[in-house]
């Protein structure tokens, strides 16, 4: 396996769950701790790093809209949710001495900058690891769906979506050993077998911007590393 990164800039997409850890709510520092060090390792190689991160450990907008309340009122608190998040992300990073700035969709300016496509690429091109927070900034639209749209307009080569497993399988491998896992799918595949990797708007904006999608498990430290190189277990969505 070559020590050198497949991929110069990329976007990693982490869910809230994953900040978890084993706890039931809220934020595991020492799980964040882990992701930033493999974020830090990927800086050492030289690879220019956005992430994207999840709300679902501190709120899911859906929840509300399920008990009959506001379903805009209830993404507004999921991307409070994400700031959250990406506010710790960014103390795990820096304790690890990267510079790191957050740049959120909507704007908060007393807590971090917000973001826009030109601060992105600046603070990209100063070395910095830029975390992308409150989604969207429109209801209706997932932190998958902002993925694939930061990915786009930062220029990423690849979207890096770090899950529960080791990629994608044709069912949960959690609940049905005969799961087999998948290397390689196209785009369209995705869409047509349903298979539940990012939403259907990520994963066509994705394809509509010829961005592969690379699936592998957030749990495995030097994990993104590994995949970055070319190595580890990992499903790669892409068309080509």
């Amino acid at each position: 396996m070559s020590l050198e990164p497949v991929y110069k800039r990329v976007l990693l997409k982490a869910s809230g769950e994953a900040l978890m850890g084993s706890q039931g709510f809220g934020i595991d520092v020492a799980v964040a701790d882990r992701i930033a060090s493999d974020i830090a390792e990927a800086r050492k190689m030289g690879v220019e790093v956005g992430v994207v991160v999840g709300g679902g450990n501190i709120f899911r907008g859906v929840a509300v809209a399920s008990k009959g309340g506001d379903r805009v009122t209830g993404d507004h608190m999921g991307m409070l949710g994400t700031v959250i998040n990406a506010l710790a992300l960014a103390t795990s990073l820096r304790k690890l001495n990267v510079d790191t700035v957050v740049l959120s969709a909507i704007s908060m300016p007393e807590l971090c900058e917000s973001f826009s496509q030109r601060a992105t690429l600046y603070h990209l091109s100063m070395g910095r690891v830029v975390i992308f927070a409150g989604g969207t900034g429109n209801p209706f639209f997932t932190t998958d769906s902002a993925a694939a749209l930061r990915a786009a307009e930062m220029g990423a080569e690849a979207i890096f979506k770090g899950t529960q497993v080791d990629g994608i399988y044709s069912a949960d491998p959690k609940k049905d050993p005969t799961a087999t896992r998948f290397d390689h799918l196209t785009h369209k595949e995705v869409l047509e077998r349903g298979l539940a990797v990012m939403d259907i708007a990520a994963v066509a904006l994705a394809r509509e911007n010829s961005i592969p999608i690379i699936v592998f498990s957030i749990h495995e430290k030097g994990g993104f590393a590994e995949i970055l190189t070319g190595g580890g277990l990992k499903t790669i969505v892409s068309d080509n």
